[in-house]
């Protein structure tokens, strides 16, 4: 099976090359090796990828949606799996997250991000979860968050449309901030396939973006009615699952998001001005997303 790399990123050569550096040592090498540089060019960006044998392309429209789908769309690889540019893999990483698309019903899979000061911290290596839509609460465990982050995750080639498969209205530099990883894992499930969780296949990462209430709570309701938009048939699971959030009922699945819960233990009036702004963010960007399409 033949794998792709992409990194992500924007003006930070130093992170990338410690991010270059540990994928060389990497047990298992990608095939392709692809850095998109989301800016207008970076001759610092493109040397080190030309040192370390990777392929150069630049998304001058800012958008980390946008840079993921330019790398899908460059990649001839059967599985493309993602990397932030300040992001170590373990050396087994590769070897592990391409692991479960032995299974051809498995579409995407994704792994650990732990900080880097907790390497070495014990773990069960051998316990995969699999989401498909068997599972009850398969819509909300994939919107959100319930699989894991975009810093550390792979999918199957020929299940993403290509070249708009990550919807460019979301993650960091676009609209909304954040999320995009979750519509397409949601997207991926809707469709029939399946989904993997790999604690074993980790990633290092420090978390270094700041929570920013206003933005996020905005972003998050925004989410939510694209969410009521695009999956008609998940209407009712959707509101349940957000009226347990906003009556602070604990979750029975692990979420690995950037907030503990900061924007549903909020006061009303946080609450109230993210739900218009957020509508307002939702009714903005439609046509953006139709010209995409």
């Amino acid at each position: 099976m033949t794998v792709a790399v992409v990194i992500c990123t924007r003006l930070r050569p130093a992170a990338l090359r410690d991010c270059l550096c540990a994928i060389a040592k990497l047990r298992r090498q990608p095939d392709q090796l692809i850095v998109v540089d989301n800016s207008s060019g970076d001759q610092e960006t493109e040397n080190l990828a030309r040192e370390f044998s990777a392929s150069y392309l630049i998304e001058p429209e800012m958008g980390l949606s946008r840079a993921r789908n330019r790398g899908l769309s460059a990649s001839n690889s059967e599985v493309v799996a993602y990397l932030d540019d300040d992001a170590l893999p373990d050396s087994n990483w590769l070897e592990l997250i391409i692991e479960p698309f032995a299974n051809p019903q498995v579409a995407v899979v994704t792994g650990d991000v732990i900080e880097p000061e907790l390497e070495g911290k014990a773990r069960n290596p051998t316990s995969h979860t699999r989401l498909d839509k068997t599972k009850k609460q398969w819509f909300e465990i994939a919107a959100f968050g319930g699989l894991g982050i975009g810093t550390n995750m792979a999918l199957r080639r020929s299940a993403c449309k290509v070249p708009n498969f990550f919807d460019e209205r979301l993650g960091r530099g676009a609209p909304y901030h954040g999320m995009e990883e979750h519509l397409v894992f949601a997207q991926l499930v809707s469709h029939g396939h399946c989904a993997v969780h790999v604690p074993a296949a980790i990633v290092y990462h420090s978390s270094q973006n700041a929570f920013n209430l206003k933005r996020d709570a905005r972003s998050q309701f925004a989410y939510s009615i694209l969410l009521f938009s695009e999956f008609p048939d998940r209407r009712m699971d959707l509101l349940q699952f957000l009226f347990r959030r906003m009556r602070h009922k604990p979750l029975n699945w692990e979420r690995d998001a950037p907030d503990p819960g900061v924007i549903v233990s909020s006061n009303w009036r946080v609450l109230l001005k993210a739900s218009l702004t957020g509508a307002l963010l939702y009714f903005r960007t439609r046509k953006r997303k139709a010209h995409n399409a």
